[in-house]
């Protein structure tokens, strides 16, 4: 029996690179104001390449994009001539202005009404993510009971503790949960690796290109529904077998 509906959250419920792009340019407004030595020393496309120096500098933190934003930050705000001090002082202030523009997504049609009517029904509804959106900020913690990230977790997906932390917080079997997203490596093998159910949300007719398939494909989000009562239909059957 189905009982958990987890759901990737960036271009599975809204578009990210807008809303990074834009959550960039607030960033660089903000620090034209409040760092002037940085735009200065950086463009607005200097984000890019300050993000690289980041990763070569501290590749352990590759699975989090929260702290290379900050990384990336503390050395674009030390190149522009301020004491490391003073760089990790500026980084923490510009950091939640980037973070809040961050979560004004634009959700895609039928987002909400779908994971509305998926929590009427009595599904649990989660969120796992590799990147640092909020369900509360975006404004959907009225639907989702739980949230990870892999900030949080140490990981990111497809590697499979985000989805057994899940499993743990839950209480369920990998047979219990259907894990919906776009990304057919991350989000598709990843859960399918584990025996969780799984729905491709495929919103640009895009030809598959991984290993197993989901259990189903959606070209839209109004058909994922449908796609639940199937794979709840079919895993009904299985248990009885």
């Amino acid at each position: 029996m189905i009982k958990c509906i987890t759901f990737d959250l960036d271009d599975t419920l809204w578009a990210v690179d807008p809303v990074i792009s834009q959550a960039n340019r607030t960033l660089y407004s903000w620090l034209s104001e409040n760092a002037e030595a940085f735009v200065k020393c950086h463009q607005l496309s200097d984000f890019e390449s300050l993000k690289q120096q980041a990763l070569q500098r501290y590749p352990e933190i590759g699975h989090s994009v929260t702290q290379i934003r900050l990384r990336q930050l503390e050395i674009g705000l030390e190149q522009a001539g301020y004491s490391k001090e003073e760089a990790e002082a500026i980084t923490l202030q510009a950091f939640e202005v980037f973070i809040a523009a961050r979560n004004e997504v634009e959700f895609f049609e039928h987002a909400r009404s779908m994971l509305e009517a998926l929590h009427s029904e009595g599904y649990r509804i989660g969120a796992l993510s590799n990147g640092n959106a909020d369900v509360n900020r975006v404004g959907l913690g009225d639907i989702f009971d739980f949230a990870f990230n892999a900030d949080g977790v140490g990981t990111e997906k497809p590697h499979p503790l985000m989805f057994e932390k899940m499993l743990e917080k839950t209480g369920l079997q990998p047979d219990q949960v259907i894990h919906i997203g776009d990304n057919p490596v991350h989000d598709i093998e990843g859960a399918n690796n584990l025996g969780i159910w799984t729905i491709w949300v495929n919103l640009n007719d895009k030809a598959w290109n991984a290993g197993e398939r989901a259990s189903r494909d959606v070209t839209c989000l109004s058909d994922i529904p449908q796609a639940v009562q199937e794979i709840a239909e079919q895993a009904g059957r299985r248990a009885t077998l």
